[in-house]
């Protein structure tokens, strides 16, 4: 499976992989980008079956992680431009008991808005439990990290549309 998508930079194409856009973000959220990189192309093609205009992207999402919003910001230059909006109330609550959390993205691309919203099963309870959890010990900021890998690893082998369903909304 494609783990790249690919944008146009004033009428130029431009790709950004999975592993370029982690090193940009530094790897310390690596299933945020997964997530971000996935409901981007899950939403991409509904928009156009061209690549986008990344600078004509907008972006509302509920998800404000690192790795996501790096993710983003990189593909879309969203973040810079302002065309970026964190809004938690598009969300669930919590991910587990109230689906979808906050894995839900929209995009809007030349008037026309598509959601991303998560399929169930993709985020661990121990992940969410462990990420809420203002006290770690060492043991349990080392299973963390384990986590966040295995969530960006085991979703990378999908494809978008096993992890997303996407609608124009």
């Amino acid at each position: 499976m494609s783990n790249s998508i690919t944008v146009l930079d004033n009428g130029h194409p431009i790709s950004f992989s999975f592993d370029s856009i982690n090193a940009y973000h530094g790897g310390g959220f690596p299933g945020g980008v997964a997530h971000a990189l996935k409901a981007m192309q899950a939403a991409f093609p509904l928009l156009s079956p061209t690549p986008l205009e990344r600078r004509e992207v907008e972006i509302v999402t509920a998800f404000s992680g690192a790795g996501g919003r790096d993710a983003l910001e990189m593909v879309t230059r969203a973040l810079t431009d302002g065309r970026l909006t964190i809004d938690r109330s598009i969300g669930g609550t919590h991910v587990i008991n109230d689906p979808p959390g906050p894995y839900v993205f929209r995009f809007r691309y030349r008037g026309k808005t598509v959601e991303a919203v998560i399929k169930p099963g993709h985020v661990k309870e121990e992940f969410i439990t462990l990420g809420a959890k203002a006290d770690k010990t060492p043991d349990e900021i080392v299973r963390h990290e384990e986590l966040k890998a295995e969530m960006a690893y085991r979703l990378l082998p999908l494809t978008a549309g096993e992890v997303y369903t996407v609608r124009v909304i």
